[in-house]
């Protein structure tokens, strides 16, 4: 039983580690391509701006999902039987 415990435990961390660091890469790597498209082109920084904002948001959300079943699984988890 208090293996399955610690078993759980590390799987919630690496659930939100390997999410954090692919959020982080990700807004990087967008934030980045960003910057030079709208060097390379002025006229079209409004249009950019708006659609990486979208896109932030939908990189944040997936790593939220993330933490939601990680939290999940740390306090109501469903593999550990009670009694």
């Amino acid at each position: 039983m208090e293996n399955i415990l610690g078993l759980v435990a590390l799987a919630c961390g690496v659930i939100i580690g390997l999410g954090a660091i692919g959020a982080c890469i990700g807004i990087g790597l967008m934030g980045g391509k960003y910057l030079e498209a709208s060097a390379r082109q002025p006229e079209l920084m409004n249009e950019l701006q708006t659609k990486m904002f979208l896109l932030a948001g939908l990189i944040d959300a997936a790593f939220l999902i993330g933490v939601g079943i990680a939290m999940l699984f740390a306090f109501a988890n469903p593999f550990v039987i009670a009694g």
